[in-house]
């Protein structure tokens, strides 16, 4: 109040302010430079949080059958789009599993069509958004060289040999594996040579590369990814009942469904398509039923069920 009469009394009787009345203003013109200065901090502050928040991410639940590819599909849309993916891998059923708990994710891209029927049939992606992304072909994979000179299925059944698989509740190739010895009447014979399962892609693919086993079970892409320790052994076309695919489709729980549907739509594109045929994959149906002519492609596969884990 002082300082207000002050400049009032300064105001009334004098035509210019004395130096007493500017030592009164003071204080009052320094509260308002400060009240200036906290407006524009408030002002800039919103605009920066927008300009954070404009960097757009997404989530991509994945099958580890994926991995080298995806990974790199992945930092090149990031690099044409701006746009981060960020992927979660395991096994295809973990990885449902997961999104089902947390009722998260842009992406659910298994390992196998078995799983996306699961994902379709309790609402977990969309339906009409499910594309092909690459196939792949069930093989018998074993170490570098071929110690064991195995050269057909009925030879992971012979006596001493030791072989890996991954587990059929939760990973897309176990259960694959599972459904090629089952219909090859090959079950109680390779499943007494069962010695260890996996659970998921990259972890049965180690168990050859470090030569914990003689065999598995996988996808023949699994050779293209460490050529210096393993190699393929091709089944018959008539032991292979059905070929497989990587599926991928928008979740029903997405947040940004037009970046998920654009990272999608990136991976099936011919630049998407280039870098899956880089690391091994087979990009068309054409190409993939050479291996299997007369096999079904895609469907559901499920085990039995008095199904037990096989194996020592």
């Amino acid at each position: 109040m002082k300082i207000i009469n002050s400049y009032r009394h300064c105001e009334r009787s004098e035509a210019i302010p004395s130096r007493d009345c500017f030592v009164a203003d003071a204080p009052r013109n320094d509260r308002w430079l400060l009240v200036l200065l906290l407006v524009g901090l408030l002002i800039l502050i919103p605009i920066s949080g927008c300009v954070k928040g404009e960097e757009k991410t997404i989530t991509a639940f994945c099958g580890s059958a994926s991995k080298p590819a995806m990974e790199e599909g992945a930092e090149v849309f990031e690099q044409k789009t701006g746009i981060k993916v960020y992927l979660n891998f395991s096994g295809s059923g973990t990885m449902l599993s997961q999104m089902k708990l947390s009722r998260s994710g842009d992406l659910y891209i298994p390992g196998s069509p078995d799983y996306m029927v699961k994902a379709e049939d309790e609402d977990i992606v969309e339906p009409e958004s499910v594309k092909i992304i690459s196939y792949l072909i069930p093989a018998i994979l074993v170490q570098y060289g071929n110690p064991k000179n195995i050269q057909s299925l009925s030879d992971v059944a012979r006596p001493g040999i030791e072989v890996g698989i991954a587990n059929p509740e939760s990973v897309s190739i176990g259960l694959y594996a599972y459904e090629i010895l089952e219909y090859n009447n090959l079950l109680p014979e390779v499943g007494g040579n069962i010695v260890t399962y996996g659970e998921s892609y990259s972890k049965i693919v180690s168990l050859v590369a470090l030569k914990a086993v003689d065999a598995i079970i996988g996808w023949r892409v699994f050779s293209e990814w460490q050529p210096e320790t393993i190699e393929v052994v091709y089944l018959k076309p008539e032991q292979i009942p059905r070929l497989a695919y990587i599926p991928g489709a928008v979740s029903t729980f997405t947040q940004d469904r037009d970046s998920a549907q654009r990272f999608l739509d990136f991976l099936v594109s011919p630049a998407g398509q280039e870098i899956f045929s880089k690391w091994g994959y087979i990009a068309t149906e054409s190409e993939a039923r050479k291996f299997a002519p007369n096999a079904e492609i895609g469907g559901e596969y499920e085990l039995p069920k008095t199904y037990e884990p096989l194996g020592k």
